[in-house]
């Protein structure tokens, strides 16, 4: 009650109260803010990563997955094997197999003279077609032991008793997850011969998850003090993890939470999240895994430990809790001390307006010992009438020049905004650049591989063909054209990755003639889709480009088109004359175009509307080579009615 009485009679305190409680609202809002806005950025940033975490792992997993098929098919489609095959060469052929499984780091390899056209595994059945496949599939321990796989040594596996695990009466998992792979084998008649059926085994392959785990946790990537975990489920189980049970001993046969495995499992989605793994939290990643079947039969995780990040978190919001009670403590003392200096002109000003008000118009304030504003103030009260008018109309030139500077300065923060936004685009453009940098090279070596592998094959047939060789000199060199074409396409991979280290050949490009000679490469394509071609080719204007770079540029963008009409329609391609400056080409598509979100993406690396098919890299590759030589590509598009992207180019490359 005391205190009110005085905020009700005292200036001072009312002062006190004005100054303080505005002041102490605003910072108790501001530690408010600070404090939820920090946690929230914070929680962002650990998503963030993690997803990226697991972004990088499911590539490395579905590239094991490519080399597995890709290695397979290839040796089906060796002359070495199918002479071991015509020749009946049993043992020899036996031999011949366990040492490809051996050098193709396979756990079984085997080949399959008459499958079943009914077989129970969809590889099977697509290599029976005639197409090799790969996928995940799940194998039961007695098809383990008929495949000469030990599964009490590789995929027996008893399980832990889990907190939070989904109930279930087992005790022991037996079954196996494999990386299934299997592609015909034909000899040179095209007849069928079999089918070479491969796999490897997942269950305990430590080497596999530590891989993973090296590859996205590498040193430098944690806080001190964190560790990275990456873990592959059957159902969920863990069958292969570098979480670790105990000092020294892996978590083997532990199992996920319930409501983990009913999102990733029951409902196929990804899930992200803090989550307990076996001891400790973690900021962790799960995604299904399918089988062969399109069925979500176990999980791939990545994550990280959270303890390190979340001590960093509470140090931070205790050092801004530290400010903001040194500010407020300082403002109350700075206010108590001002109020008293302020408090005695008050009073006498509060005296000569109570004259004033009680009829004496002669009243004045007279001298104050204060000589700060309030003290100028005061002297300056008997001038305040005489002065209005003019101080009225200074106050309205002075609020018309504050609302001039306010426009200038607002059209100045946004150019700066503008500035920042371009800088933060071009920043993360820099971070993928710098992971595709650090992948390129392991994809140079998986594509390099199996190109090797067709270009032996077809020296091979070179030498038994002999004379033959000319009825098929055409086929043969086409061959060896595309296997020099997807060469140069990995090297460009290169080029795009690390741009300063490459410099393309400039030369004056017909591009009328390129557009044909493009056409020509990507007629298989036009079998898939009734796609009706229209030219309008009209410039008589030359490019100064790469040959080779502009055409891999011109066949992204039709095969695209492509790509944009399943069901038909018509691929135009035309050429302008670009005023004075050089040429435009132009391919549209009548498929089902780009929604307006998507069109200021569709050129970051990576980017894909794709789903499930490409890497987001075509349009990226193109806009990077383009841009190279002083040209841009534009893309106007509308929904259902299809898309048109326009390349420019110069006449003189730029330097």
């Amino acid at each position: 009650m005391n205190l009110l009485r005085r905020l009700r009679t005292s200036i001072r305190s009312k002062l006190l109260a004005l100054v303080l409680l505005p002041l102490l609202l605003a910072l108790f809002t501001l530690l408010l803010l600070s404090t939820y806005g920090g946690y929230a950025y914070y929680q962002r940033l650990l998503d963030f990563k993690v997803i990226s975490d697991l972004a990088v792992a499911d590539q490395y997993f579905h590239r094991i997955i490519e080399r597995v098929g890709k290695d397979t098919a290839g040796l089906a489609e060796s002359n070495s094997l199918v002479s071991h095959i015509v020749g009946k060469r049993g043992e020899a052929l036996q031999a011949f197999l366990d040492r490809k499984r051996a050098e193709l780091q396979l756990d079984f390899l085997r080949l399959v003279p008459q499958p079943r056209p009914t077989s129970e595994w969809p590889v099977l059945r697509t290599a029976l077609k005639g197409k090799a496949a790969t996928a995940i599939d799940i194998f039961s321990s007695e098809h383990l032991a008929a495949l000469g796989i030990n599964p009490l040594a590789n995929a027996y596996l008893p399980l832990v008793p889990t907190p939070n695990a989904a109930p279930t009466d087992r005790t022991v998992e037996k079954r196996g997850m494999v990386i299934h792979t299997a592609a015909p084998v034909f000899d040179e008649g095209g007849k069928l011969l079999g089918v070479l059926e491969g796999g490897m085994l997942l269950n305990q392959n430590l080497g596999f998850v530590d891989d993973i785990n090296a590859l996205v946790y590498r040193p430098g990537t944690l806080l001190a003090r964190s560790e990275g975990t990456a873990t592959l489920f059957l159902d969920d189980v863990r069958i292969a993890t570098n979480v670790r049970l105990f000092e020294g001993q892996r978590a083997l046969g532990t199992r996920v939470s319930q409501s983990v495995r009913d999102k990733v499992l029951g409902e196929g989605k990804t899930w992200y999240d803090r989550a307990f793994v076996v001891k400790d939290w973690y900021i962790s990643a799960y995604e299904p895994i399918l089988n062969s079947r399109n069925q979500a039969v176990g999980m791939l995780y990545v994550g990280y430990l959270e303890r390190p990040y979340r001590d960093v978190l509470v140090m931070a919001l205790s050092a801004i809790l530290l400010i903001f009670a040194a500010i407020g403590f300082g403002g109350i003392w700075l206010a108590w001390r001002w109020a008293r200096s302020i408090f005695t002109p008050l009073e006498q000003m509060n005296a000569t307006i109570s004259a004033v008000e009680s009829g004496d118009m002669h009243a004045r304030t007279g001298n104050v010992e204060s000589d700060n504003e309030i003290g100028r103030v005061a002297r300056h009260l008997d001038m305040l009438l005489d002065l209005l008018n003019q101080r009225s109309k200074e106050l309205e030139a002075w609020g018309n020049e504050l609302d001039r500077k306010v426009a200038e300065r607002t059209l100045s923060l946004q150019e700066a905004n503008d500035k920042l936004l371009e800088a933060q685009r071009q920043l993360v453009m820099a971070e993928k650049l710098a992971a595709i940098g650090e992948i390129t090279a392991s994809v140079a070596h998986e594509i390099n591989n199996p190109v090797a592998v067709i270009q032996g094959n077809l020296d091979v047939l070179r030498d038994v063909l002999g004379k033959d060789a000319q009825s098929v000199a055409g086929e043969i060199a086409l061959i060896n054209q595309q296997v020099n074409r997807i060469q140069l396409m990995v090297t460009k991979l290169l080029q795009f990755a690390r741009p300063t280290e490459y410099a393309g050949y400039v030369e004056a490009v017909d591009v009328n003639q390129l557009l044909e000679d493009s056409l020509i490469l990507v007629r298989h394509q036009f079998n898939r889709a009734q796609v009706a071609v229209v030219k309008d080719c009209a410039t008589t204007c030359t490019a100064s480009i790469n040959r080779n770079e502009l055409q891999q540029v011109m066949i992204n963008l039709i095969v695209n088109a492509l790509h944009a009409m399943p069901h038909g329609g018509t691929l135009t391609l035309a050429t302008r004359t670009w005023g004075s400056r050089g040429v435009q080409i132009m391919v549209g598509d009548t498929g089902v175009g780009i929604a307006a979100a998507n069109l200021g993406r569709i050129f970051d690396p990576f980017y894909s509307t794709k789903k499930g098919e490409g890497t987001g890299l075509g349009l990226s590759i193109s806009y990077t080579l383009v841009a190279r030589y002083g040209g841009t590509i534009a893309v106007s598009s509308e929904a259902d009615k299809g898309s048109t992207f326009t390349v420019d180019l110069p006449a003189e490359a730029a330097a």
